[in-house]
Parts: structure tokens; C-alpha cells; sequence
């Protein structure tokens, strides 16, 4: 029981083209225990646009799994979901579904994509945050 989260660590970055005027952007924040494949952690997802989408948490779950292919030597997929609130005339809210891929390196940098309400974003930088990749060189 004790070695059950051997070799965890933190993960942060990006999800998307930062820098893109009203792109949307997923910051992720996650515990990753390679020794059982998992990830959990939380995304805030935001976009310079405002309206019901444009700041968004969900905490999320997911997968992490080698694959000893190039470049890409990580693969994660995460899920989660949060409350969309419905904007008026309408009135109401609901759970939404998040997804997100990410094909990445050691240092969790590559390409990936995400999708929630209505939105569907694919085959964007994945960027770990400065700080981190200073610590996993």
C-alpha cells in the first residue's frame, strides 16, 4: 500500500495556441501516478472572449500510458465535467462533458486537442509551464 503512489508527480501547462487572440486555452494542473496510469488534477479553461465559456474549471480524471514511439512517449487522456449555465432569454444549467488528448514528450510538451460544450479544438501545442520544465530537465 505504501508504494501506491510511487513516482508522483505535479504536471501544469497548456492546452492551445497561447498568444492567439480569443483562442481558447486549457491550463491543466495534475497529480500524476505513472505506477497506476492516472492523472487527476484540475483545467480551467478561458478565452479572451466573454460569455458563458470564457472561464471554465472542471476537475478532471484520466489515463497516462507510455507508448516508445519517437518523440511522442506519453499519451494522457482526461474527462471531466462541469456546470454550463444556460445564458438568458434561457434559463437553467447543466453538466457538460471536457475531454482532452495529449500526445506528449517527458517533459509534457507536444500536441493534444479538447473539446467541451460545443466547442471542439484539435491538434494544438501542448506547452508545460516554465517552471516545471526546469524541474523535469
Amino acid at each position: 500500500m505504501s508504494d501506491l503512489l510511487a513516482g508522483a508527480y505535479l504536471a501544469k501547462g497548456t492546452i492551445g495556441n497561447v498568444g492567439k487572440p480569443g483562442a481558447p486555452i486549457a491550463s491543466f494542473s495534475l497529480v500524476v501516478v505513472p505506477s497506476q496510469h492516472t492523472v487527476s488534477g484540475t483545467v480551467v479553461i478561458t478565452q479572451a472572449i466573454s460569455g458563458p465559456d470564457s472561464h471554465i474549471v472542471v476537475p478532471v480524471t484520466g489515463r497516462i500510458y507510455a507508448t516508445g514511439i519517437g518523440k511522442v512517449t506519453q499519451v494522457v487522456s482526461l474527462q471531466g465535467q462541469y456546470v454550463h449555465s444556460v445564458p438568458p432569454p434561457a434559463i437553467g444549467s447543466f453538466l457538460a462533458n471536457f475531454d482532452a488528448h495529449l500526445a506528449i514528450d517527458n517533459a509534457w510538451n507536444g500536441t493534444g486537442g479538447f473539446s467541451y460544450y460545443q466547442h471542439n479544438i484539435e491538434d494544438v501545442p501542448v506547452a508545460a509551464a516554465k517552471k516545471l520544465k526546469e524541474e523535469l530537465a
